[in-house]
């Protein structure tokens, strides 16, 4: 078994050098260039502009801030990034020309569609034009509801183009779900697709469009895209019809300013209504030009490929890409279906030479046995990303042992909040088994105690992750908060402040409980607001997951807090292999397993199996809502959960 803390890879010297990262360290260590990222950030975003090519006129100011000593809060929600600058996503997404393709999109069924860059270009205007045509202007709102598609990016683009602001959603959700995203921001158009393809089964979505539809009355158009051919309802217009009016009066890409809204991304779902973030163009693009080139070595004519929906903050990261000049591969459907391997199938159709996916898809991966490294070429592949999730050591261990002893294994942790990383891969340096490498350059990433002292000194004892410094993809705000509308940067809303600030004023708090490595590196062990607390003890339910998911006879397992006798035990829900039962035996093993890797306090008070474990819509486990219904709480935002049934299964069997 993989240890935490081992040594999994090195890169060897040629492709430390040559990545570039070295090229913009020029000669320092990665710790000393990230205290200098941290100390000078004037100095490091301006070489952060300039060395990975943002396009647009810079300005002269870099940071400005106004300080409120008795609100600390104030410094960090009111400091600007390059408040003079005006640029153009599309400017900066498309300044490759030619016939090479920009945009590759796979389906489950095995089509392939391609745009070049002057294509994309072209379509692209032609489609601005349209929606210019139709009234649409600087703050209005464009949503999709479609799959991973081109049609996605290139509506994106056309509503950048004119300052509108982009948000879009997943056809797996249900319309009450769309609904209670789409109806907080009131989108003028809707794009939306007739349906979609997953696991080997086709998916009609129009009677739930129209469902959309009558919910969303700010709507002026809906525009279909279809997969058949099939034409567009009386209620819609067609996607492909719609972007050809604007053929003969296309429109160039405008510029906007550095806080200019791009997108609204929305909280996880478990936690109430969803909250509509609002992301700055400038702050939001910088990041992840960062993260791209510095932190992943992603290169021009590189071809990306992450694992995700429209509804995940992972596909506004991939679609970034395009502004380092490297190819997105777009796969939409299930990544295990017909076979495990289906990912890698695409590694090798593809050339690609990053693929993004989620630690569950890697422990998936490593419990079915498949051997990518004796089936598969994966010659071009320098890098895997992981996120959602922690990694657990066992992953790490997977991937070189049965993917590829060469490729950078970078595991990568930030959130909705920033459409950014707060830790990520360092190309130039080892990577060690269960720890995330390092914290990202220019983000002043630390772990606290409750008392807010630093735990830098203190390893792999978990405390609050916290961010100590502003940073240039801090939200605008969110959506209503306080107002109508837009939030006001300069005075975001109570709830704004309350999710962020009120716990360690003056800090970015997170909501993740991790720990620092003695190799400068850093473990997620999971969201701190379902640590649970026996006894006044925290514990984080990650350490729970590693043990119990190593035992032959578990799929899965979900671990939760309930209240019982004035305190609050540990209650484990395991999913099994098909024909094993749950006996005293096997609750013997686990129990036995948990106490011996962690503490006798992690060892749960109760064990239960059941059929199926309840995940939101992006497939991550819901503890919180699982913790509300067993403790009598109102399960919050029901509709974002695609299998509530399993909730009830699980309050069903502890009343047995």
């Amino acid at each position: 078994m993989t240890q935490r803390g081992e040594i999994v890879w090195s890169p060897d010297a040629h492709m430390a050098s040559e990545s570039r990262l070295a090229s913009f360290a020029r000669g320092k260590s990665f710790d000393e260039l990230h205290q200098w990222s941290v100390k000078s950030p004037e100095e490091f975003w301006s070489s952060i502009w300039q060395f990975c090519g943002m396009v647009g006129e810079r300005g002269d100011r870099v940071v400005t801030k106004t300080a409120n000593p008795s609100d600390p809060a104030v410094e960090f929600i009111s400091t600007r990034f390059f408040p003079d600058a005006k640029l153009s996503i599309v400017e900066n997404f498309l300044q490759r020309t030619g016939d090479g393709e920009a945009l590759v999109a796979i389906d489950e069924t095995g089509k392939r569609r391609t745009r070049s860059w002057d294509e994309l270009r072209q379509r692209v205007a032609n489609l601005a034009s349209a929606l210019e045509r139709l009234g649409i202007e600087s703050g209005d709102r464009v949503a999709v509801w479609l799959p991973n598609s081109i049609e996605a990016i290139e509506t994106m683009l056309a509503a950048a183009s004119l300052g509108a602001i982009f948000s879009s959603c997943s056809p797996d959700f249900g319309a009450q779900g769309v609904l209670d995203r789409f109806s907080q921001i009131s989108p003028k158009v809707l794009v939306a697709t007739d349906s979609y393809i997953y696991g080997g089964r086709k998916f009609d979505c129009l009677e739930r469009l129209a469902t959309v539809q009558n919910g969303l009355p700010s709507l002026h158009t809906t525009l279909l895209v279809s997969s058949s051919e099939i034409a567009a309802q009386k209620s819609t217009t067609s996607y492909e019809t719609f972007l050809k009016s604007g053929a003969s009066t296309p429109v160039a890409p405008r510029k906007f300013g550095f806080d200019h809204p791009w997108y609204v991304l929305y909280s996880s779902g478990t936690t109430g209504v969803p909250k509509c973030i609002v992301h700055r163009t400038g702050g939001v693009l910088l990041q992840h030009l960062k993260e791209h080139q510095l932190h992943c070595d992603i290169k021009q004519n590189d071809r990306v490929m992450y694992f995700t929906t429209t509804g995940w903050m992972m596909w506004n990261w991939l679609v970034s890409v395009l502004a380092s000049g490297a190819t997105a591969v777009l796969y939409d459907g299930s990544p295990s279906f017909p076979t495990m391997t289906r990912l890698f199938d695409i590694v090798d159709q593809e050339k690609l030479t990053l693929l993004g996916t989620s630690a569950k898809f890697i422990d998936s991966a490593r419990k079915s046995d498949i051997q990518p490294i004796a089936t598969h070429s994966l010659k071009t592949l320098r890098t895997i990303c992981s996120t959602g999730s922690p990694l657990a050591p066992e992953g790490f261990g997977w991937v070189y042992e049965s993917v590829s002893q060469s490729v950078h294994l970078a595991s990568i942790s930030g959130g909705t909040d920033l459409c950014a990383c707060f830790v990520g891969g360092d190309p130039t340096s080892a990577v060690f088994a269960g720890e995330i490498q390092r914290a990202c350059l220019g983000m002043d990433t630390d772990v606290v105690d409750d008392n807010a002292q630093s735990m830098k000194q203190v390893f792999d004892t978990a405390g609050e992750l916290v961010c100590r410094q502003p940073f240039p993809s801090v939200p605008l705000g969110f959506w209503g908060d306080g107002s109508e509308g837009l939030p006001n940067p300069n005075s975001p809303g109570p709830k704004f402040r309350a999710a962020y600030f009120d716990r360690f004023p003056g800090m970015w708090s997170h909501g993740d409980f991790a720990s620092w490595s003695k190799h400068g590196g850093m473990t997620i062990h999971g969201r701190s607001d379902t640590t649970l607390n026996p006894g006044g003890v925290r514990i984080g339910t990650a350490e729970i997951y590693r043990v119990v998911e190593q035992h032959a006879d578990v799929l899965e397992s979900l671990v939760f807090g309930q209240d019982f006798d004035n305190d609050v035990r540990i209650i484990l829900a395991v999913k099994l292999k098909a024909n094993v039962a749950l006996n005293d035996s096997l609750v013997s093993d686990l129990k036995l397993r948990i106490r011996n890797a962690c503490t006798p306090r992690h060892v749960p008070a109760l064990v239960i199996s059941v059929a199926d474990l309840p995940r939101t819509r992006s497939n991550k486990l819901v503890e919180l809502a699982v913790a509300d219904a067993v403790n009598g709480r109102v399960v919050r935002n029901l509709e974002a959960i695609a299998n509530p049934e399993a909730i009830t299964a699980i309050v069903n069997a502890l009343k047995h």
